[in-house]
Order: structure tokens, then C-alpha cells, then sequence
């Protein structure tokens, strides 16, 4: 039986939405003078401009691309791009993990598209060879429920007469996107830079843009997907304005994320913290014998979202549900001692754990987890015998 260990992680934060808060946050660090002033006062708007700058800044976004905060988290952002750019023209759905699973459904069930569904099983990613340039497509860069992710876009034409939606809600932040291929990109602040929930950032290309002003679509827009006007995008949007009432405090605590970003590094070095807490549990793995990654090519393993499955023979051979209900034992076990919080795969996922490894969590605090795996794994198999 493994000794419980001595050495707890000083932040066991690993939630993969909302994710761990940067490391050194605190709410005095946050500017309030925002807070009780109207979002669409001039306070209000150049806040709000400054997080778009930050950014198009970190992210290294072109500067003809267009960055919006709007309504409803990632969800409400991939919701938007689909609702205003798809119908002209037939869509490839790139389906392999459960929220692109999601966007099938809105595709097909909600908006009735002309749409070829391109799907893999969990771990796994669908033959990218077969993507049509003629076709638009929707894909998630990274899943954020299978641990997979896309290697990079050249599955994508630079050619291409379609347009690309790309739900990025856990590669931005921790994975290079490769602009020129994606003309909507969405993401929420609450993923890899570990900020409070319930807003989404649209990025649109030019091409994006052509089409929302080409195009309308042959069913009702509710109001807070609405970005045009009289045929033309409403580029208030996009410099500072908002759809609807933002929280200023919300606001604040990304821009807050975003200058320690910019810290540590900028984006090559969220990337490397995020790639070097991945080695973490990939050493760990190795040496490891009851557990295994369920994404197996390590060329698109994610460093964000890191899903684990028990391969022990005594917890792979019970029934799902039985599996299920041992992973959650782990969970109660670590949370009880304070080890590890929020460990549990998403429910449409195989049964396993799943640990954020994004750059707001610490690499000591990861080596001080991967003892308590093992000790929780153990408690664990004692009650089945």
C-alpha cells in the first residue's frame, strides 16, 4: 500500500473551466476603479479596448483581424460565428470530442446545414486529409474532453474558398494558432489564462468579415448574435463596445491575467509552461503501471487538458459505470485531503481523470500531485479487493 504522501500541492487547482487563477493572483491586484461605471462610458470602453490590445498583443493576432468580447463564454462566441457565417456553402464538422460533438448538433439539428461529419472516437483524431477547400469547416483546436488536439493546420487550404470556425477555448493561451487558416476563432478567458466565466473573445478575419457582409442568414438572429448593421459589420464591437453588459470585474481580473502573460514571457512562454507541465505527467505515466494517456499519439496529446485512463486489469475489466464510481472515489479521496480538486473526466468522456496543465498551474505543483494519484489509486482499489 503507498504511504500517503507528506507534500501537498501549495495550489491544487487543476479544473479544467474554470481553470487555476495565475499563479500570485489576488484581488488586490485588481484595478476597481471600473467597477459601479458604465461599461459604455468613456472608462468603460477604453478598459474593455485595452483587454482587446493586450490580446491581439499576446496572441500575436494580425492587425486586420477583428477582437470582440461577447456574451455566453466560448459557447456563446462558436454559437455566434456559426449562426452568422454558415448556410452559403456545404460544411465540414470536425467532430472528436465532446463539444465538437456539439456544434454537429447545432449544425445539423438547429440550422439544418447541407453538412459532412467528419468524427473520431475519443483519443483519437478523423482523417484531416479529406477536409474540402471548397467546404467551410468547424473544428475545436483542442479537446478540451478527449485531450486531443489538432497538430496544426495544414489540414487547411491557403487556398481555400470556405470559411474556418475554429473553437480555441483551450489551445489559446498554450498552442501557436496558426491565423492565417482560421478566419472565426473563439476562446473564453476562463480556460488558460484562468479568469471568471461567462465571457467569450470572437476573432474574425477578413474573409470572416467579407462574408458577414455578403451574406445574411435565412434564419431569425437573436439579438446577441446580431454584428451587423444595415450590411455592414458593426465595428464598435470590436474596439471596446459589447453586446450586452459585461462584468467590469470579470474585465479587469483578464487584464490583470493578461499583464502576466506578457511577464512570463508572452506566448512562447505560456506555451513552455504548459508543454513542460505536460512532461510532468508524462514521466510520471511512463514510470507508472496502473495508468496510461487515453490520447496515445503523442503528437497531438494536449498540454492543457491532460486525460488520463486506469488501465490496471482489476478497474479496466468493471463495468463502466463501475469505473466511474472508482474515479470518483479517487476524487473524494484527493479533495478530502486537500490534494487535488476538480480531477474528474467530463461525463460524456471514458471514464478516467483529467488534469489542466495550463500555464497558470505550477510545475511543482504537478510533481507534488502525481504521489497522491498513486496513494488515491490505491485507497481506491482496496475497496473493490
Amino acid at each position: 500500500m503507498t504511504t500517503k504522501p507528506a507534500t501537498r500541492p501549495a495550489r491544487p487547482f487543476f479544473s479544467s473551466g474554470p481553470c487555476a487563477k495565475r499563479p500570485g493572483w489576488s484581488p488586490e491586484n485588481l484595478s476597481i476603479q471600473t467597477l459601479g461605471r458604465s461599461h459604455r462610458s468613456k472608462l468603460g470602453k477604453t478598459r474593455l479596448k485595452e483587454a482587446i490590445d493586450r490580446t491581439r498583443a499576446l496572441l500575436e493576432v494580425p492587425d486586420d483581424y477583428l477582437i470582440g468580447i461577447v456574451p455566453a463564454s466560448d459557447t456563446g462566441a462558436v454559437e455566434m460565428a456559426m449562426w452568422s457565417l454558415l448556410g452559403p456553402r456545404k460544411v465540414d464538422m470536425i467532430a472528436f470530442e465532446s463539444f465538437g460533438e456539439g456544434w454537429v448538433s447545432d449544425a445539423v439539428k438547429q440550422l439544418k446545414l447541407d453538412a459532412r461529419i467528419l468524427k473520431s472516437g475519443y483519443g483519437e483524431l478523423p482523417d484531416l486529409s479529406v477536409v474540402d477547400p471548397a467546404h467551410d469547416v468547424v473544428f475545436t483546436w483542442n479537446g478540451t474532453t478527449s485531450g486531443v488536439r489538432v497538430a496544426n493546420a495544414d489540414f487547411i487550404s491557403a487556398d481555400r474558398e470556405g470559411v474556418v470556425i475554429c473553437d480555441a477555448t483551450s489551445a489559446a493561451f498554450a498552442q501557436k494558432l496558426d491565423w492565417a487558416k482560421l478566419d472565426a476563432v473563439t476562446f473564453s478567458w476562463q480556460k488558460a489564462l484562468g479568469g471568471e466565466a461567462a465571457h467569450g473573445v470572437l476573432v474574425l478575419s477578413p474573409r470572416a468579415v467579407a462574408r458577414l457582409e455578403s451574406y445574411t442568414p435565412p434564419w431569425p438572429m437573436p439579438k446577441i448574435f446580431r454584428m451587423t448593421k444595415g450590411g455592414k459589420v458593426m465595428r464598435d464591437i470590436f474596439e471596446g463596445a459589447t453586446i450586452n453588459t459585461p462584468s467590469m470585474l470579470c474585465v479587469e481580473d483578464y487584464v490583470d491575467a493578461l499583464k502576466w502573460a506578457a511577464g512570463m514571457g508572452g506566448l512562447e512562454g505560456l506555451c513552455a509552461r504548459a508543454d513542460a507541465n505536460l512532461e510532468v505527467l508524462a514521466d510520471w505515466v511512463d514510470d507508472t503501471e496502473w495508468v496510461d494517456f487515453l490520447c496515445a499519439d503523442l503528437s497531438i496529446r494536449s498540454n492543457t487538458s491532460v486525460c488520463l485512463k486506469i488501465v490496471d486489469p482489476r478497474v479496466a475489466a468493471l463495468a463502466d459505470d463501475q469505473q466511474r464510481a472508482f474515479t470518483k472515489k479517487m476524487e473524494t479521496l484527493l479533495e478530502a485531503e486537500g490534494a487535488a480538486f476538480d480531477l474528474g473526466g467530463y461525463r460524456d468522456a471514458p471514464p478516467g481523470l483529467r488534469i489542466w496543465c495550463g500555464a497558470t498551474v505550477e510545475r511543482s505543483d504537478l510533481e507534488a500531485l502525481t504521489p497522491w494519484l498513486d496513494w488515491a489509486f490505491d485507497q481506491a482499489l482496496a475497496t473493490i479487493g
